[in-house]
């Protein structure tokens, strides 16, 4: 019966740690691919000027690992304009006046615009380092993703149910925990469905930088900068 007992607890370690292992291997796999990307963004500008981009297929994970980033960090940068500028413009009637006719005029200039003023000063945050570039394109990307999430969230915090403003007056929450557990779950839906939208403009954006890296290889300063920060083989 001992033996039984311990095979069955054996058989059900093996069960209940199988998932968890291989979970594990996951969350250090990515740890590790999002360290290995971060270092290859802080190498020495002169590394990115290769004479073209690699075409060998054993390439291809590595730029999508930098895209990959590239994306997420941006929409992570996104997601904190969002809750600020969103914010800022829904509690105060003064603020908003000012913020979304703004917000309006910065929809409104197309996304490669920002790059001809943005990317010499972008550049020059870490001179003869591509992460100077990298930041360029990160700010690019945002400009493709920012702005109607804001814009969706803004709307979100003005329409909330007056029900759900008295709940919270009436469980005396604070401004932090309303914020939390009232006005971004209400706002949720449509930020969801805005960020998914800001991420297909953000992939547009990514393959825009491509097409001009490989039909302007010797263009530009600003195209060059920009397929610098696109590809370490640029």
């Amino acid at each position: 019966m001992q033996h039984h007992a311990e095979a069955l607890e054996g058989q059900s370690w093996r069960r209940a740690n199988w998932p968890d292992l291989a979970a594990l291997a996951l969350v250090v796999t990515i740890i590790l691919l999002i360290g290995s990307g971060a270092r290859q963004m802080l190498e020495p500008l002169a590394t990115a000027q290769a004479p073209d981009i690699s075409l060998s297929p054993t390439a291809l994970p590595n730029y999508a690992l930098r895209t990959t980033i590239r994306m997420l960090a941006a929409l992570v940068v996104s997601l904190l304009f969002t809750f600020t500028y969103g914010t800022a413009a829904a509690k105060s009637r003064r603020a908003e006046m000012v913020l979304i006719p703004l917000l309006d005029v910065l929809q409104s200039v197309p996304v490669l615009g920002y790059l001809s003023f943005t990317v010499v000063f972008f550049v020059s945050l870490s001179p003869n380092r591509l992460f100077g570039a990298e930041l360029a394109a990160i700010f690019a990307i945002f400009t493709s993703q920012a702005w109607n999430m804001a814009f969706s969230f803004f709307q979100a915090l003005r329409t909330i149910p007056s029900d759900l403003d008295e709940a919270s007056r009436g469980f005396r929450f604070s401004g932090w925990q309303r914020f939390w557990r009232v006005e971004v779950p209400f706002a949720m839906p449509g930020l969801i469905w805005n960020t998914m939208m800001s991420m297909s403009g953000g992939w547009f954006f990514v393959v825009a930088s491509e097409a001009i890296c490989r039909q302007s290889p010797g263009g530009t300063a600003r195209h060059r900068l920009i397929c610098r920060a696109r590809d370490p083989g640029a």
